[in-house]
């Protein structure tokens, strides 16, 4: 019978006869189940059956052990045989652990390693297999590490290099969702191997949706191919909780229904570090901005036709405070019609815990494709290379962000938008090209046009209702600048007054005396510095307007030192 195995297994198989290795950490979707291909049809099995079963089913022993659990054997004949080796050990030295095996890992290693000392000294093939590893050998730096902790981490290093390990047929595997979680030391041992288990692709998730239910048409309203193709970054076991849903429920599983399961599912699997943005806009609902939105047209046209090649890795959006770079980016994703993400913060004052976290999340990104990833406060959130006092956690975090974001293979799969205000302040390996090569740069409406255009779409968005239509004065001539954030709140503030004179509609007269009254919040200086960063971090001169667009280096150098000076930066 032919089998077709993961990717994964099939990397592990080839560096494991490679003879050179032994020990394995197989980290990711390793809470799931294991699709097997049988000439042409998948069998789904749990993740320790494969492994005991396929992977080392022509094993004379495999075993297991985690700390809740203790040592446990794939067969009867095994733990008989390992418990006549624990009284032998039990009358050499001494102790009495036959009578009730030992947990904790210190002991529990000791006893294994007498074991498999003597049975491979008989010719016999093990395979150990070490689940929830990182409360084994957790992620720590060696001066914090307990006694119980580094004396695992010498056991298991010893085992990875020990001569008679090496020449028989031994394989340890440990098991963690994050490999991030284990200590340092071992991940980065050149006799130790990191193997990472994906997410189900398309076609296994059309299989093993095809198990859940013998009708599918009884339970979803989406049709099969869809759905496959819209449960891109969900396991199996997230499948059937939909599936099972439906079936329970004896209600379909409509599109809608469908989105707000798949958000719910992959924003726990995040541990709620990762959240979907409504993107039910489009460009269309961006005020201003016209050169801007026609190129990010462009790109989801380009997108559309399938022609990733052409897009950019990602792109850095700079500009003042309040010129809409978030929705800018939020109406890109409902323009494009692929799925919105944004990163919460997944900083930990727990030591390894950060790492964990971003592992998880970039796993998703990866399983999710194609999908839009935002970024706010990027200067402040990526961190940079420096360790800054926090051991080494920032530029750890930064190394793994960096590398994720220029593997080439992720070009049009995962767009990254970075906005800040200040991307001076940003890495500058993260603003390089193969990165976020693309630099769009956001002003504040300057021409009379733009104020219209943004008056109009404001009074959509703050659902203001005019007795009349009616543009105050002070919007026309210019002689106020407003940002869509100070235009908001000006409208928002017009409703007030006229709700406090109990009307419904605002009147002209309203409309006037608010925006006469209104003043923003005015820092000129910090705005003046802002937007020329904005103007000189921009990868394109068509991108910019009048008069940017004809400034020279020079002058933008000369007057953003000036303001620098002014402001005591």
């Amino acid at each position: 019978m032919y089998q077709h195995y993961p990717s994964w297994a099939h990397e592990f198989a080839e560096k494991y006869f490679s003879k050179t290795l032994n020990q394995f950490i197989l980290h990711g979707n390793i809470r799931d189940v294991v699709p097997v291909k049988r000439d042409e049809t998948y069998e789904f099995m749990r993740f320790e059956n494969f492994l005991s079963e396929e992977l080392f089913g022509a094993r004379d022993i495999v075993l297991y052990y985690d700390r809740s659990s203790g040592i446990r054997f794939r067969d009867g004949k095994s733990m008989q045989d390992f418990q006549r080796a624990v009284a032998g050990y039990d009358a050499f030295g001494g102790t009495n652990f036959a009578g009730k095996l030992p947990k904790d890992p210190v002991r529990v290693l000791s006893l294994l390693e007498n074991f498999f000392r003597l049975r491979l000294g008989d010719g016999k093939s093990i395979a150990c297999i070490i689940d929830y590893s990182e409360t084994i050998v957790p992620m720590n730096d060696g001066g914090a590490a307990g006694s119980e902790d580094r004396n695992v981490l010498v056991a298991l290093q010893k085992w990875a290099h020990d001569p008679l390990f090496l020449a028989a047929d031994f394989t340890v595997v440990l098991l963690a969702e994050n490999v991030t979680d284990l200590n340092r030391n071992l991940i980065q041992s050149p006799f130790v191997s990191s193997i990472k288990v994906q997410l189900p692709g398309e076609t296994e998730r059309t299989a093993y949706i095809n198990t859940l239910t013998e009708s599918f048409d009884d339970v979803s309203q989406v049709p099969l191919p869809v759905l496959a193709q819209q449960t891109a970054g969900l396991s199996c076991i997230n499948l059937k909780s939909i599936v099972s849903g439906a079936v329970e429920n004896q209600s379909k599983i409509t599109f809608a229904s469908l989105t707000a399961n798949k958000k719910e599912l992959i924003e726990a699997e995040a541990y709620g570090l990762l959240e979907f943005v409504d993107t039910r806009f489009t460009l269309d609902d961006v005020a201003g901005h016209a050169r801007v939105k026609e190129h990010l047209r462009d790109a989801a046209r380009n997108l559309k036709a399938g022609r990733r090649d052409v897009m950019p890795m990602g792109y850095l959006v700079a500009g003042p405070v309040g010129t809409g770079k978030t929705w800018m980016v939020t109406c890109f994703a409902g323009e494009v019609g692929i799925p919105m993400v944004k990163l919460k913060n997944f900083r930990s004052q727990w030591q390894g815990v950060t790492e964990g976290n971003l592992e998880k999340i970039l796993t998703l990104l990866d399983a999710m494709a194609p999908v839009a990833v935002m970024i706010d406060e990027a200067d402040a959130y990526l961190g940079d290379r420096s360790s800054g006092g926090d051991s080494g956690v920032s530029s750890r975090v930064f190394a793994q962000i960096a590398q994720f974001m220029s593997n080439t293979i992720n070009r049009g799969r995962i767009v990254w938008f970075l906005m800040t205000a200040r991307p001076d302040l940003m890495p500058i390996d993260l603003k390089r090209q193969g990165r976020a090569e693309e630099h769009l740069a956001l002003f504040h409406p300057s021409s009379e046009e733009e104020r219209l255009e943004l008056y109009h779409a404001m009074i959509r968005k703050t659902g203001l209702q005019l007795s009349e239509d009616y543009v105050p004065q002070e919007l026309l001539n210019g002689d106020i600048t407003l940002s869509g954030a100070d235009m908001e709140a000006a409208l928002t503030r017009a409703k007030f007054r006229a709700a406090s004179q109990s009307m419904t509609v605002v009147t002209p007269e309203i409309l006037d005396a608010t925006f006469q009254d209104f003043i923003p919040p005015s820092y000129p200086e910090e705005v003046e510095l802002q937007t020329l960063i904005a103007v000189m971090e921009c990868t394109s001169r068509a991108l910019l307007p009048e008069p940017y667009n004809k400034m020279s280096r020079e002058e933008l150098t000369f007057r953003c030192e000036e303001l620098r000076l002014s402001l005591g930066q």
